[in-house]
């Protein structure tokens, strides 16, 4: 939650920054998946594709905020081997490690997750490029806006303390880096002052401009961290986002700014599940599908992916009808005929299986064998043992008779 109503920074490492160029190839990468039938083709013939996706919302916009670090090699090598007393071995793996420069004010005043901080930031590769500098950074501590080794570590600086950070790709940009300044698996080093910390806003007290920015922004940041296959943070930049644009509001809105929030919503949901999915997380992502649907029956992202889920679940007979819905609203869309089809398939393989294995329980007698069986015994036939019981029993009732007639 930003203070500032500002969009992310292009060029700030804790937010998604790239160059032009950089930024250009991202968005049309990012358009592409936007399509469904291009997803449909790069799928068709996986057996697997029931793990794909469909495109999420608007994630051809440029993604939120990434994160950042950077250091040369030899200052981040001489000082923690000539040091090793002064380095703080953050997680306690040896990734990610902090080291004072400028003494700060004291523990107590250390910033809260949850609070807006604003940073001096200088970020530098291992042979000392400068990638990144920002004279104040601000974002919301705690809510991985930034990247993860400034989210983990800037809570452990005091006011006006100056610190360095050494951080490996993991807490950075990880394989896939940042084009074009930013090599994949790079480790950064950091160097940071705090400059502020205040509360949050009161989202009550947001306008609906405001709210929608945040909301926007914290969805957007959620779009990143999907790009990256990092689909835990992905949830949770979703769930605050949902958070902000569902939150009680003492400001009225005006219908536009209504609508807008509801859209925000339906597309941080529909994203939301795609996350989920990726996750096998099936009951939740259900649940997500069925939200975007109470407010948009006819939405075919929420639909689709609802039918992805039941089928995941082998819920074939349910799933079918629901892809069948979507594809009338959109008859010529190739991956809802592909997905379609393949449901089918398998719903119809699943039936013979059934049959077979109902057969067999049941022991049901061979069609060539149940006609002879109907001819050998007719219905008004009287077996032989049922003749045989009826006249013993006559004749005892005759001789019971005479008996009793002699004693009279």
């Amino acid at each position: 939650m930003a203070s500032s109503g500002e969009e992310p920074r292009s060029g700030s490492p804790g937010r998604a920054g790239t160059g032009p160029e950089a930024a250009a190839a991202e968005a049309a990468q990012l358009d592409t998946a936007e399509d469904f039938e291009v997803l449909g083709e790069d799928g068709e013939d996986d057996e697997d594709d029931l793990s794909e996706l469909p495109p999420l919302e608007d994630v051809g916009r440029p993604p939120a905020p990434p994160r950042e670090d950077a250091q040369p090699p030899q200052q981040r090598t001489g000082d923690a081997a000539g040091d090793p007393e002064e380095w703080l071995d953050v997680l306690g793996n040896g990734l990610l490690k902090k080291k004072t420069l400028v003494p700060g004010q004291g523990v107590e005043s250390r910033p809260q997750k949850g609070q807006d901080v604003t940073i001096r930031l200088k970020a530098t590769l291992e042979d000392g490029t400068v990638v990144e500098e920002d004279p104040a950074l601000t974002f919301t501590l705690g809510d991985c806006d930034v990247l993860q080794a400034l989210d983990l570590c800037v809570q452990l600086l005091e006011m006006g303390e100056t610190a360095l950070i050494v951080s490996e790709a993991k807490y950075c940009y990880g394989a896939q880096g940042r084009s074009p300044d930013i090599p994949p698996n790079a480790s950064l080093t950091l160097e940071v002052e705090l400059l502020a910390a205040r509360d949050a806003p009161d989202l009550e007290l947001l306008s609906g401009k405001e709210k929608i920015q945040l909301a926007n922004r914290k969805r957007e940041r959620g779009n990143f961290f999907y790009q990256q296959a990092d689909y835990v943070l992905a949830i949770n930049s979703y769930d605050i986002a949902l958070r902000i644009a569902g939150s009680s509001s003492k400001v009225d809105f005006s219908p536009d700014e209504e609508a807008e929030l509801l859209d925000v919503k339906v597309k941080c949901l529909n994203n939301l599940a795609a996350s989920q999915l990726k996750l096998d997380h099936f009951k939740a992502a259900l649940k997500s599908c069925n939200l975007v649907l109470e407010h948009q029956p006819g939405n075919i992202k929420a639909l689709f992916r609802k039918g992805k889920v039941l089928a995941q679940q082998g819920e074939y007979r349910e799933a079918i009808p629901i892809l069948k819905a979507a594809l009338k609203l959109e008859p010529s869309n190739k991956t809802i005929h592909a997905e379609l089809s393949k449901l089918v398939k398998k719903h119809a393989d699943q039936r013979n299986v059934e049959t077979e294995m109902y057969r067999k329980m049941l022991g049901n007698p061979s069609a060539a064998s149940t006609p002879r069986k109907c001819k050998d015994k007719l219905p008004w036939s009287i077996p032989w043992k049922w003749l045989f019981g009826a006249t013993a029993i006559a004749l005892g009732g005759v001789a019971l008779s005479v008996v009793i007639a002699a004693r009279n």
